[in-house]
Parts: structure tokens; C-alpha cells; sequence
């Protein structure tokens, strides 16, 4: 079983949008309320995450850009000291794109990340993989 203590950020995303949630629980009773939903902005001021090949969509090329963009905020939020824990999850695609752009004080704080798709999810569903045995 996964521990995922009080007040930990628990981010559930994947190329287009980002759940956020705290612990409202302990690390023996899972309870997340959601607190956030970011999604891609300014598309145009921002480049993908990493560098893209000639022949990528217009989706793959936002897909990357809203991860760069989510890292980057993750980034601020820990060097702001905003969250204690974090748990990432994402599909694989989306946690390949952030990990390289996450900062050492994110990836000390990053407890668990869980490469599945899960944003469109019901909260149940979310709980039950944190807890679960894959998780």
C-alpha cells in the first residue's frame, strides 16, 4: 500500500489537462479533494517539453507544451514551498515529457508517480490506484 501523507499534492494529468488534488486523510485513510483543473494556455508563448520531430501533430506539439507548462509550474510550486508531497500520475507519455524538466526540489518532494491515464477518471477509481498493488 501506497502511504500518501496529509496535505500531499497529488497531480493527475495527461496532455491536455491536469487534475489537482490534496490528501484530506492520512496515509492509512485516502481522501482527495480536488483543489485545481489547469489546462493548456498560451499555447503560443510556450514551446513542447523537449524537442518534437518535423512530422508532429498539432495535438502532439500542445500534448508537450501543456507538460512543459505543468512541470514548470510544479517547479514554482515547490521552490515556493507550496507542497510538502507530490504524487504524479499521468500517462506515460505525459510523466516522459516532465521528468526531465523537473527541478530537484520537485523530484524531492515526488513520492510515487503512477504511469496511468486516469484524468477523466471518477474520484473513486483515482483513490483505488494510489492505494492499489500497481501503485
Amino acid at each position: 500500500m501506497t502511504m500518501v501523507p496529509n496535505d500531499a499534492l497529488v497531480v493527475v494529468a495527461d496532455g491536455g489537462n491536469a487534475r489537482l488534488f490534496r490528501n484530506r486523510g492520512d496515509e492509512r485513510a485516502l481522501s482527495l479533494h480536488q483543489v485545481e483543473l489547469r489546462e493548456l494556455v498560451n499555447m503560443d508563448d510556450d514551446g513542447p517539453a523537449g524537442s518534437m520531430p518535423h512530422e508532429s501533430t498539432g495535438a502532439q506539439i500542445d500534448e508537450a507544451t501543456f507538460a512543459k507548462q505543468l512541470a514548470l509550474a510544479l517547479n514554482d510550486g515547490a521552490l515556493k514551498q507550496a507542497f510538502a508531497h507530490l504524487v504524479l500520475v499521468a500517462d506515460p507519455t505525459t510523466l516522459g515529457r516532465m521528468r526531465p524538466l523537473l527541478h530537484k526540489e520537485v523530484q524531492q518532494r515526488l513520492l510515487l508517480e503512477v504511469p496511468k491515464t486516469l484524468t477523466n477518471s471518477p474520484l473513486p477509481d483515482i483513490e483505488a490506484a494510489l492505494r492499489g498493488p500497481t501503485a
